[in-house]
C-alpha cells in the first residue's frame, strides 16, 4: 500500500494538484486526522510493508451520522476527491461516500486477490512469495523427517493464494473454497505417493475450507496418517513488498489520480490482461464477476500425481 500512497502523492503533485493524507482510515477521516502531504512525505516508503497512513476499523462510519461527519471533514479541508486503498469493506465505504457526492477512485489492496473486475490486487504477489518461501523451508523438514505437512494459508472465501502458492510450491494437494474435496481422494493420493516410495507430502489448505488442525484430525481418524501442521497466519501480510507489487501499486495509484482529475468519481482501478484499467465501482459488488482460474486448479492436480 505504501507504493500506492507514494504514487498518488507524487502523481498528484506532478499534475499540479494538492494532496492530503488521511490517517487511520475512515475513523481518522471522521476525526479529521488529515494532513497535507509533500514529495518528501512519501520518500523512502516504497520498500516498506503496511501503510504509513495506518489503518483502523470504524463502527461509527457504518452509520449515516458517521458518514455525514466524514463528508463534513472532507469539505472542511477542501478535498474534492478521495483515493481509497483497500479491500471489499473499504470499497463499500467509498461507495457510500459516492452516494453523498464525494468522488472516489478505489485501488484494490488485499492478499486474498478477491476484488471483482481485476486479475490482481496489491499485496497478493508479496503474500504469495512469502507463502512459497515458507513451503520451501517446510519441505526441507518434511523431506528430512519423512512426514506429511499441512500448511494453512489465508483465504476465507477466495483460494487464489492457496492455489498459486500450492502450484508454485509443488504441493501434492491443494484445498480451496471454490472447489469441493473428497477426503477419500486425498487419502488415496497420499497413499499412492507412499506406495511409489515418496517419503513426504505437502498439503495446502485455505482457511475458508477448514483449519489445518481439523484436516490433520480427519486424516488421522480416517486413514491413520500422521501429519504436522503449520499455520502461517499474519506473517503472510507483512514484509517488504515484491517488485511486481511495487510496480502495479504505482500504476494503480497514478491511474486513480488521473481518474479523479478527469472528473470521474465512482471508479475502481484494476488490471486485465496485463493492462491497467478502470471500471464502474458497482462492478466490485456483483456476486459473480470474480472467479478463480479453475484451469490452473486442474493443472495443479495433474502435476501432483
Amino acid at each position: 500500500m505504501n507504493a500506492a500512497v507514494r504514487a498518488v502523492v507524487r502523481k498528484a503533485i506532478h499534475d499540479g494538484l494538492e494532496v492530503c493524507g488521511i490517517f487511520n482510515g475512515y475513523q481518522g477521516l471522521i476525526q479529521g486526522k488529515i494532513e497535507q502531504l509533500q514529495l518528501g512525505s512519501v520518500g523512502d516508503i516504497i520498500q516498506r510493508g503496511g501503510t504509513m497512513l495506518r489503518s483502523a476499523r470504524s463502527e461509527e462510519f457504518m452509520t449515516e451520522e458517521g458518514r455525514i461527519k466524514a463528508v463534513r471533514q472532507l469539505k472542511l479541508h477542501g478535498i474534492d476527491g478521495l483515493v481509497v486503498i483497500g479491500g471489499d469493506g473499504s470499497f463499500r465505504g467509498a461507495y457510500e461516500l459516492v452516494k453523498l457526492g464525494i468522488p472516489c477512485a478505489c485501488v484494490p489492496a488485499t492478499i486474498d486477490n478477491d476484488i471483482n473486475g481485476t486479475q490482481f490486487t496489491i499485496g497478493f504477489d508479496s503474500a504469495l512469495n512469502t507463502v512459497i518461501d515458507a513451503i520451501d523451508k517446510i519441505r526441507d523438514t518434511a523431506t528430512s523427517h519423512e512426514r506429511t505437512f499441512i500448511i494453512e494459508v489465508m483465504g476465507r472465501d477466495a483460494g487464489d493464494l492457496a492455489l498459486w502458492a500450492g502450484l508454485a510450491g509443488g504441493a501434492e494437494t491443494i484445498l480451496i473454497p471454490e472447489a469441493g474435496f473428497n477426503m477419500d481422494e486425498i487419502i488415496k493420493r497420499l497413499q499412492s505417493g507412499t506406495g511409489r516410495g515418496k517419503k513426504h507430502s505437502i498439503i495446502i489448505v485455505a482457511e475458508g475450507v477448514m483449519s489445518g488442525s481439523g484436516l490433520s484430525e480427519l486424516l488421522s481418524e480416517k486413514a491413520g496418517i500422521e501429519t504436522r501442521v503449520s499455520v502461517l497466519g499474519h506473517i503472510q501480510r507483512g514484509g517488504s513488498p515484491s517488485a511486481r507489487d511495487r510496480v502495479i501499486a504505482s500504476q494503480y495509484g497514478a491511474r486513480a489520480v488521473e481518474v479523479l482529475h478527469e472528473g470521474r468519481g465512482s471508479v475502481a482501478i484494476g488490471m486485465q490482461n496485463n493492462v491497467v484499467v478502470d471500471y464502474d465501482l458497482e462492478v466490485v459488488f456483483k456476486p459473480t464477476d470474480h472467479s478463480l482460474d479453475m484451469e490452473l486448479y486442474k493443472l495443479s492436480k495433474e502435476l501432483s500425481i
